[in-house]
């Protein structure tokens, strides 16, 4: 599909250039993605969908706050977004890798007053609720995994059965998580899709889904799809230290939320994996 007619003009309009041409990008399953070349040299990454005046939001919020690289944002209309193109490998060396360890230790030492964020923000195309508590399992139980698993029993991709045995995990997580962790800023969707490295860098985190955590759920969630590994762990453990039971106890259960949120888009194998999750933890 081409850059429709209209957001030529806008982003024309807003990046004073005239646009050469557009190439459609993969993926993009919220929003519809182009490589965007203007006759001046500069290339630009247009999206086209919703919520995406928030998106920017988030990334000037890195920008802002953090040392994380992030695209700066020439247009942030709720329906439209322009934003630097970084140009980048598709894929990470060990030597980014490492670097990535260094960025994220580094927003993970960013401290918060309270668990949640100062307003509500998404995840992909899904709301992610953000009140402020100082009850992180209560945050967890109440804002991450019983809103996701109900979004998704009401879409009718989650069956009743999961929820009733995620309701039952929910009322005992105190048996794996505590309150021994500081409210940590995380970028909160940290996957190989949304981490841009160019050789030995990383140049660019994409598509943040904001707010204050244990950031022990980003370290997590980055090992769900295979997106890190050991040298990107031995890099962070070096800056910042791991608390014993991590990859043993707690991975796989901050990995539910994740897991919920790809029942509530995708359903399909993602069910089963929510189901394997519960029956680990004894639900």
């Amino acid at each position: 599909m081409n850059l429709p007619v209209a957001a030529r003009a806008r982003v024309e309009t807003a990046l004073g250039g005239r646009v050469a041409s557009a190439e459609r990008l993969s993926g993009g399953q919220i929003a519809a993605v182009w490589r965007v070349s203007l006759q001046d040299g500069r290339a630009v990454v247009v999206k086209s969908g919703h919520e995406l005046a928030l998106e920017a939001w988030m990334l000037q919020y890195l920008a802002q706050h953090s040392t994380v690289p992030v695209p700066a944002v020439y247009l942030a209309d709720d329906d439209l977004l322009a934003m630097e193109f970084l140009a980048n490998d598709g894929r990470l060396t060990s030597q980014a890798e490492s670097h990535l360890g260094e960025i994220v230790a580094g927003l993970h030492a960013i401290p918060g007053e309270h668990f949640g964020f100062e307003r509500d923000t998404v995840i992909g195309s899904l709301p992610q609720p953000n009140p402020p508590s100082a009850d992180w399992p209560a945050f967890f139980r109440d804002h991450r995994l019983l809103a996701m698993g109900r979004a998704a029993l009401a879409a009718g991709m989650l069956p009743q059965p999961l929820m009733t045995r995620l309701e039952a995990l929910g009322g005992r997580l105190d048996r794996w998580i505590g309150n021994d962790a500081a409210p940590a800023l995380i970028h909160g969707d940290l996957w190989a899709g949304n981490i841009l490295g160019r050789g030995p860098h990383i140049v660019g985190l994409i598509d943040p889904a904001l707010y204050f955590a244990d950031p022990e759920i980003e370290l997590a969630f980055m090992t769900l799809f295979g997106s890190v590994g050991e040298r990107f762990f031995s890099s962070y453990g070096e800056r910042r230290t791991l608390r014993p039971g991590f990859f043993e106890e707690r991975r796989d259960l901050y990995n539910l939320y994740p897991l919920l949120v790809h029942v509530r888009l995708f359903g399909g194998a993602y069910v089963a994996q929510v189901d394997r999750t519960l029956a680990r933890y004894g639900f």
